[in-house]
């Protein structure tokens, strides 16, 4: 009996020790995907300018939902040590994936006191997924992980356990324990406006989490949560109210503007919905535990953060709000979560054993389905065979056009390179990512496709060029090779020109 307990708590937390290890040395690589150079470009404009950075993707003096409390703090690093924009994001991911393991460790221990519950907790998380690689910023899945480490998203998500322990422990205590005062709301408060600003969809997963929570201690009776006191819910109130006052006062976009805001956000959104079965089968392990908590507990918060999760998610699909798919976190934490805790809880060793050995087999299937992110680490003619094959190349950069574009530059580029080139300091006529606070972003954008369309005359792009302070265009050659005006000054990576724009 001894050798098995030890044995449920020393191989979850060596696993989970070397997922942690794993992701510090991706971070010492940092590949290069999604918005990594938007996040960049962030540092750079924030290192140049605290207090009126501009946009930072396009020359525009417009606000920017980027400008988070936590974009600045990595700006104020940039700014004082010198250190260059990667430097200081990767100062910022081991912030962030420090930030992430804590928080799950404490989150757990509110759920269950079994020392191998936080380190399953962190393996389901990774590894409780589907067969369908799948990777987008706050989704928690290795892959994701691996490739967003550095975003603002996973020190959100950090920030956001942390906040579900702390609430959790505030609910329980009440009004007669030290820890429950006003004080202890303010912050609260404080720091749920914090997550908001840093990362809008992961503060909505972090609403979420917390409501199932305050409902669970409205409703429970009895067992370790008890009724809360009338006191409480005062200071909750007040929690709130200091948390709308944060998000008021933040100096660098107005937060209330972005309710509401579709149009491109809910195209880009779109494909959160496809392959639901691909993607996310095997969490379906924790939905059964999710069931058995249920019936055990109809007010568990687990089971109440996991069905206002559902729902936020199926409204979203139906309406053709597909951004609310951003909420699907909502969904998936608390089923991992809860398929964590079956192991461990005491449901009687025989059932203990089966769900042990139905998540374990989940486990490997989720882990081998996303081994290629070991490729991050390792080289790639290292790897195995079979695990090489699940290997995705990351992004390469254009930390080659640097000894010509200078910072403040404008560089003519199509979409996906408008998504990397700021990061080196040079902006782009469009953003690389819908911007709803810049006005003209449709009128940038139709100037890029007309600047890059078939049959575009010398004088369009002469005129387009002007107009936006176009030094630069980055292209494969395809229409812009003898165009007039341009002069070839290197190649890049994939057949990829560097033009200088001749005047």
């Amino acid at each position: 009996m001894g050798a098995a307990l030890r044995r449920t708590t020393v191989v979850p937390q060596a696993a989970a020790a070397l997922v942690v290890v794993l992701l510090l040395l991706v971070i010492v690589r940092l590949p290069w995907v999604g918005d990594l150079g938007m996040h960049a470009a962030t540092v750079q404009r924030l290192r140049h300018d605290l207090v009126d950075p501009g946009n930072p993707l396009v020359d525009a003096d417009t606000p920017s939902p980027y400008y988070s409390p936590w974009m600045l703090a990595l700006g104020c690093v940039a700014r004082v040590t010198g250190f260059s924009v990667f430097v200081v994001l990767r100062i910022g991911a081991v912030v962030g994936v420090g930030l992430l393991v804590t928080g799950v460790w404490r989150y757990v221990r509110t759920l269950g006191a079994h020392r191998a519950a936080p380190a399953l907790a962190v393996l389901c998380l990774v590894f409780l997924w589907g067969t369908s690689l799948f990777e987008w910023s706050g989704f928690l899945g290795l892959n994701s992980l691996a490739l967003t480490v550095a975003y603002p998203s996973v020190f959100a998500l950090g920030l956001t356990f942390h906040f579900w322990a702390w609430l959790a422990g505030a609910l329980r205590s009440g009004a007669a324990r030290a820890g429950s005062g006003w004080g202890a709301w303010a912050g609260l408060g404080g720091l749920w406006a914090v997550i908001l600003l840093c990362h809008q969809f992961s503060g909505v997963v972090a609403s979420l989490g917390a409501l199932a929570a305050v409902i669970a201690a409205w409703a429970g009776r009895g067992g370790r949560r008890g009724r809360a006191g009338r006191g409480v819910w005062l200071r909750v109130g007040g929690g709130v109210a200091v948390g709308i006052a944060v998000l008021w006062a933040w100096p660098y976009y107005d937060f209330f503007a972005l309710v509401g805001a579709g149009g491109e956000l809910e195209a880009v959104h779109r494909g959160l919905y496809r392959d639901l079965v691909g993607r996310y089968w095997l969490v379906m392990v924790g939905v059964g535990a999710l069931g058995v908590r249920w019936w055990r507990d109809r007010w568990d918060p687990l089971v109440l953060f996991f069905v206002l999760g559902v729902v936020v998610v199926g409204v979203g699909g139906a309406s053709g709000h597909y951004s609310w798919g951003r909420a699907l976190p909502a969904v998936l934490i608390p089923a991992q979560v809860a398929a964590a805790l079956a192991v461990v809880e005491g449901w009687g060793m025989r059932w203990r054993g089966v769900w042990a050995g139905v998540l374990g087999a989940a486990l490997v299937v989720g882990a081998w389905t996303q081994v290629g992110a070991v490729g991050y680490v390792v080289p790639r003619g290292v790897l195995p065979g079979a695990v090489a094959a699940k290997y995705r190349v990351p992004w390469p950069g254009y930390q080659w056009v640097t000894p010509w574009v200078k910072y403040g530059d404008v560089v003519m580029a199509r979409t996906m390179p408008a998504r990397q080139i700021p990061a080196y300091g040079a902006y782009t006529v469009a953003p690389g990512y819908p911007d709803v606070f810049l006005s003209d972003a449709g009128r940038r954008e139709a100037a890029v496709r007309r600047y890059f369309g078939v049959g575009a005359s010398g004088s369009v792009r002469r005129g387009i060029a002007e107009a936006y302070g176009v030094r630069w265009v980055v292209d494969r050659g395809v229409g812009t090779r003898r165009a007039a005006g341009l002069r070839v000054v290197t190649w890049g990576p994939g057949g990829q020109v560097l033009y200088e724009v001749v005047r």
